[in-house]
């Protein structure tokens, strides 16, 4: 992750994303670079537009919201609480059936904990 911090760092102060600035970058910062992705890092980024990228993914999420992906989220979390609290009962349900089984009514406890 630190590569792309590097990356960041270089784009932000408009210096050219190159091996050497990253390189230098990622030493200043006390990391132990390793230049084969380092290489691969700057490889990566030779056609990207790092602001347009930015803008794109910042806009992404409330895009989303905007057509109505808040209210397929709060379906999504109707259904995820049903089959929780169906979760729940049916724990609940084994754990009584299992105190039943085991004849102890609930006095491990306390012969746990004196």
């Amino acid at each position: 992750m630190e590569y792309v911090y590097a990356a960041l760092i270089l784009n932000e102060t408009g210096e050219e994303i190159n091996e050497d600035n990253v390189t230098g970058v990622l030493e200043a910062a006390g990391v132990d670079v390793e230049e084969s992705r380092v290489k691969a890092l700057v490889a990566a980024l030779e056609d990207v537009d790092i602001e347009d990228a930015i803008e794109t993914a910042a806009a992404a999420p409330a895009a989303g919201a905007a057509s109505g992906g808040s209210a397929d989220a709060a379906d999504a979390d109707e259904a995820d609480e049903a089959d929780d609290e169906a979760d729940e009962e049916e724990a609940a349900e084994e754990a009584a059936d299992d105190d039943e089984e085991d004849g102890d009514g609930g006095e491990g406890l306390g012969e746990l904990f004196g």
